[in-house]
């Protein structure tokens, strides 16, 4: 089995190429899957792991538009799939677009870009504006909204467990990434602001691709994103454990990342 607990009722499913997280929250009648992903076959394990359980999915919430994050596959069965309003609007426009599918495809990373199932991809039922919980009959699980990262990106807290999955954000291993628009840098620094008045009770974190953080690390990742947003706007060097020669093996593609990140903010 592949899923891992994290706290009581919560538990995450791990992606082996790039540490997508999918997390798995239990309630009386099955579970809230967040962000499923990302290969076929790691979704159709994860779905036969929840048929051990006894636990049929009755919802899932995709945190933001990003491919790798609102993607299913049929053993997952046909639960309804939220986000906010703006994520759903996003994928909605994405699809109406006859040539979609290839516009997907070359964002997909190559070594798996046959692996990924596209036939149910983005189908999300966007949340009125302004709803503050995953309509489910699970543990009350907040949607916190802001605008970084990526349009109607939302991080979701189930309280009662004290856990917070943070979507693309709080990362040990990824740099911040940011959203096109001319308001980027500021609109990253709402988002961190936004997460740290929700994390007062939290003590573990999940974010979309690394590893889970606990305790002081929750606090710590948010500001250790907050001075690399920082120093990008200031235009000043930033000693970051994720970047330059101390980063991950095989993660030295977040070299790439902080390059054009430096790139595009130096030119602003």
């Amino acid at each position: 089995m592949a899923l891992r607990q994290v706290a009581d009722g919560v538990l995450v499913h791990q992606s082996e190429l790039i540490q997508n997280n999918t997390v798995v929250v239990r309630g009386r009648s099955g579970v809230l899957l967040i962000d499923a992903g990302i290969r076929g076959e790691e979704m159709a394990c994860l779905a036969n792991d929840l048929r051990e359980l006894g636990q049929p999915v009755v919802a899932g919430f995709a945190t933001h538009p990003d491919w790798d994050h609102v993607l299913w596959h049929p053993d997952l069965g046909d639960a309804p799939r939220y986000g906010t309003a703006r994520c759903a609007a996003y994928l909605r426009e994405l699809r109406s677009n006859p040539g979609w599918r290839d516009r997907v495809a070359t964002g997909l990373p190559p070594e798996i870009e046959d692996e990924v199932p596209l036939e149910l991809y983005g189908l999300i039922t966007g949340l009125p504006a302004g709803t503050d919980r995953v309509p489910w009959d699970g543990p009350a699980v907040r949607i916190v909204e802001h605008p970084a990262h990526a349009p109607g990106h939302a991080a979701l807290l189930i309280e009662e467990r004290g856990v917070l999955a943070a979507g693309d954000m709080l990362s040990d291993l990824l740099v911040p990434m940011f959203d096109d628009t001319t308001t980027a840098i500021e609109d990253y620094l709402t988002g961190l602001r936004v997460l740290e008045d929700a994390v007062a009770d939290v003590e573990v974190v999940v974010p979309g691709h690394g590893s889970v953080g606990r305790g002081d690390e929750v606090r710590a990742r948010i500001q250790l994103d907050r001075a690399y947003v920082r120093a990008l706007r200031d235009g000043r060097e930033f000693d970051d454990p994720r970047i330059g020669a101390s980063v991950k093996p095989g993660w030295e593609w977040v070299n790439d990342l902080h390059e054009g990140n430096t790139a595009r903010f130096a030119r602003s």
